[in-house]
């Protein structure tokens, strides 16, 4: 009897809405064909300002929610208190999931009240992840960088938040002082052998997920990905291996 050449395929890996792609282009046909391309293999994406301000990306937020995805809007509001609000409340109106403020008390305050109702998910802006400790020390912050994060997540807890965005390095600590119900948004993810590119506080998605991250932010590892199906998936598989996290 000849023997069989035929080798049972590899399971595919599932969707995951810890993972969250970054639609960070300024074209809304290059983000529309890039979610095509990804398919049902995405289900959660980021829409920044490169695509709100130079690319439509707020009526193709909302084509996207009308379809059944999950939005999150990084807005990273910072205002007086009113104009924070009123930009919460028309965020909130799309049916948006997540939408990022600066770390404020006073704007952080005013976006929860503003969201109150409704389903949108808060987030603090905490540190960018393209900072390191010298450039918290030049814009006159006195803590270190470790402990500004901390204390902005206590306070973004304190305020009513949904949840805090810092990098992968501060996710155990956030986790720590956030508790277990807020969500721990991290960009700065990139799987093994990408570029860094302009991170400075960067990690894999296993390291990421492992030190308490509830959802993950990969923008430049799958968007400019010779094929960006594939590279989400591999990124979905890696994810498989590691339990869901709270406020996933």
């Amino acid at each position: 009897m000849a023997r069989s050449t035929h080798t049972e395929a590899s399971p595919m890996p599932p969707t995951d809405s810890r993972l969250i792609v970054a639609l960070d282009l300024s074209d809304r046909g290059a983000a529309e064909d890039l979610v095509e391309r990804l398919g049902g293999k995405v289900v959660a994406y980021k829409i920044g300002y490169q695509l709100a301000y130079g690319g439509d990306g707020l009526a193709l937020g909302r084509e996207l929610i009308a379809a059944g995805k999950n939005v999150f809007f990084d807005l990273k509001l910072l205002d007086i208190a009113v104009t924070v609000a009123r930009g919460v409340e028309a965020i909130a109106e799309t049916g948006a999931a997540m939408l990022t403020v600066h770390a404020y008390p006073q704007a952080m305050a005013a976006a929860v009240e503003a969201a109150r109702g409704s389903e949108l998910r808060l987030l603090g802006v905490t540190v960018l992840t393209s900072f390191d400790d010298q450039d918290v020390k030049a814009a006159h912050y006195a803590p270190s960088l470790s402990e500004l994060v901390r204390v902005r997540t206590r306070e973004a807890r304190a305020a009513g938040m949904g949840g805090v965005v810092c990098s992968p390095l501060e996710a155990a600590m956030a986790r720590e002082a956030a508790g277990p119900d807020l969500a721990i948004v991290t960009p700065g993810v990139r799987p093994a052998g990408t570029d860094r590119d302009d991170q400075k506080r960067f990690a894999s998605p296993t390291e990421a997920l492992g030190a308490g991250a509830s959802h993950l932010v990969v923008g430049r590892a799958i968007t400019q990905a010779a094929n960006p199906r594939a590279a989400a998936e591999a990124i979905l598989t890696e994810m498989a291996g590691v339990a869901a996290a709270p406020a996933a």
